[in-house]
This record gives C-alpha cells, structure tokens and sequence, in this order.
C-alpha cells in the first residue's frame, strides 16, 4: 500500500476515534448530571466533606496529570523523532502512573467500605460511586489498552499503524485527565466546602 492509502486510513480511524470520544463524553455528562441532583442526598448518611481526604485526592490527581505529561512524552518521540526506545519508556512510566492512581481509587473506595460507606447508604455515595467508578474503569481500560500498545510497538516497533494507535490511546487518555478535573473540582473540592 502506498504511503497517501496509510495516511487517509489512519486518518479515518482518528476520525471516527473522536466520534467515540464524544458519545462518552454524553456518558460522562449524564453521570454528572444525576451526580448533581443526588450530591445533597445524604439521607442521614456522611456528606462530602465528611469522607473525602484532600491530600489523598490531590497526590492522585497529580499522579493521573503527570501520567497525561509522559504520554504526551511517549506520543512527541513517537510522531516526530521515531524513537522506540523512548516511546517504550514513557509508556512504560505512563502504565506505571496510571496503575498507580487506580490503585488509589481502589484504596480509597476499600476505605469508605470499610467504614460503611458504600453505594447503598445514599443517592450521594450512589452517584458517587458511580462516576468515579465509571472514570475507574476507563482508566483500567485504558491501562489494557496501554499494554497491548507496548507489545505492538516492541514487537513492530514505529509502524504508520502503532504511530496512528498512540495516536488514538492519546486522545483517549488526556479525554480522561479532562474528565477526572472536572470530578476532582466538582465532587471533590466542591463537596469539600
């Protein structure tokens, strides 16, 4: 296939990645909506303010960021320097971070259950539980995704193919640094008030 085929193939599949993007993005505002009506539905049970630890929310919401950073590392050694070794290393670093936050949200839930707090108490830990469950499991995919990625690029090294999936696990993993901003300044911070 020639070099002009690859391109317009790969910029399809870009293409029709963002039109992905965007219906999860309607996911994502839906859950924010429901989160916004049940956040004051305590209903005897602990509020916001109550079970979030902000230097816990904060450390993880830098390790998520700093994740965003060494892919977009991964991604510039890829796109303009084909350089593998280094895209290996910086996703390597990015799977790292990212398991790394996950592990924190699986604490941090670990440790509402724990003290009784889990999804059942109120419509505000329901909708908690489920947008940042929903965030988490995208994350988890993404980190999926991110290591099938690895063994591609190890395996065929900087294809116009794996160039053009570093591409598409980019958008998805900054569109999931967006969403967790938007949960960290609205769940977190907001219910921290």
């Amino acid at each position: 296939m020639t070099t002009d085929i690859l391109n317009t193939r790969e910029a399809k599949s870009i293409f029709g990645f963002w039109i992905y993007i965007m219906s999860d993005a309607l996911l994502f505002g839906s859950i924010f909506a429901t989160y916004a009506v049940l956040h004051n539905n305590v209903f005897g049970g602990p509020s916001a303010s109550d079970i979030f630890s902000m230097p816990f929310v904060l450390a993880e919401t830098l390790i998520l960021l700093a994740s965003s950073f060494t892919y977009g590392l991964a991604s510039l050694y890829a796109h303009h320097h084909n350089e593998k070794d280094k895209v290996v290393l910086w996703l390597v670093v990015t799977f790292l971070l990212g398991a790394t936050f996950i592990g924190m949200e699986l604490s941090e839930f670990a440790k509402l259950f724990q003290g009784g707090s889990s999804w059942q108490v109120s419509g505000f830990l329901s909708g908690f539980f489920t947008l940042v469950g929903t965030h988490g499991l995208h994350v988890t995919a993404g980190l999926i995704w991110m290591g099938s990625l690895l063994a591609q690029v190890l395996r065929h090294g900087l294809t116009v193919r794996t160039i053009g999936k570093i591409s598409n696990l980019g958008i998805f993993w900054h569109f999931l640094d967006i969403v967790w901003i938007f949960i960290f300044t609205f769940v977190y911070l907001m219910g921290a008030i």
